[in-house]
């Protein structure tokens, strides 16, 4: 039987996800969705009747979703740094760490008061890093590497639809950038870091439809961090920024390989808003 309001259809799909051991939240996020209005008029409408289209739509959805399909997959977008995104099986679902780095380094193009500095994006899924990088500092400009065709052509869209000016280019991580001759004021990277024997234990939600390539960075989880390590003493400019997402127990690991490279560079491991280790920041001044 249909419910008759909001707050009777929301309280029986929390009570219907709590049971599949799912976020009873995720109710009020599929509602929004479906009735379209912002969280105020969210909160607003919460005795307003529930709609037989409406009903229908938002039952379906939070029953895939007690199935295991992820919010941001039933809904086609994810906010980021206030922004609508959109996301598929072909990209990570960004996450609000990544948001935390977007902002550390915010923070550290607005103190240069330079221009036209160069920002390079290595493994930019669904574009949230470079296109959002690219409208809060908009003299900037800014580069985004994807290997994953598809997930290419999802971040050009989310550029299109929020008019941001981001170069995109197909390719494996820094390879792209080293048959130019560009360097970069800031090169800025959440790569893959699972390593494969974490695989099989992350949340289905994630596990089943983040794509595989965006997650793990082969045996140990520092593939990519070597790989990109490597270059930057090519490509990073002189006082320039090295900025990584980590997992939360790689900080020293992922500080060792950056000192390898840059020996004399200030290295420090940065706690996200929950106190974890999640970035890596290496800011060059040997040269």
């Amino acid at each position: 039987m249909k419910p008759a309001y909001v707050y009777e259809a929301l309280h029986r799909a929390s009570s219907f996800l709590e049971e599949s051991r799912r976020e009873p939240k995720a109710a009020e996020w599929l509602m929004k969705h479906h009735l379209n209005v912002d969280w105020t008029d969210f909160h607003l409408s919460r005795r307003d009747p529930v709609t037989d289209d409406v009903w229908e739509a938002f039952s379906r959805d939070v029953t895939q979703h007690a199935q295991g399909v992820p919010v941001q997959h039933l809904t086609g977008y994810e906010e980021f740094y206030g922004r609508r995104f959109h996301v598929n099986e072909h990209v990570l679902i960004p996450r609000p760490e990544t948001e935390e780095l977007v902002d550390e380094v915010l923070g550290w193009i607005r103190r240069q008061h330079i221009t036209a500095l160069q920002i390079a994006d290595i493994g930019t899924g669904s574009g949230v890093i470079a296109i959002t990088i690219a409208l809060e500092a908009p003299d900037v400009q800014v580069k985004a590497v994807e290997i994953s065709p598809r997930a290419l052509a999802t971040a050009q869209k989310n550029a299109a639809d929020l008019g941001a000016s981001v170069e995109f280019i197909e390719g494996s991580l820094m390879d792209p950038l080293l048959e130019g001759e560009t360097k970069y004021d800031v090169i800025v990277s959440n790569p893959p870091y699972i390593p494969n024997e974490e695989w099989e234990a992350l949340d289905p939600l994630v596990r089943d439809h983040d794509p595989k390539l965006a997650l793990v960075g082969e045996d140990d989880g520092l593939a990519c961090y070597r790989k990109m390590a490597v270059h930057l003493p090519a490509l990073l400019q002189s006082r320039g920024l090295a900025a990584f997402e980590i997992g939360d127990r790689q900080g020293e690991d992922v500080s060792r390989i950056l000192r390898k490279e840059l020996p004399l560079a200030d290295i420090e491991v940065r706690y996200d808003i929950n106190k974890k280790p999640r970035m890596v920041f290496c800011e060059r001044n040997d040269v």
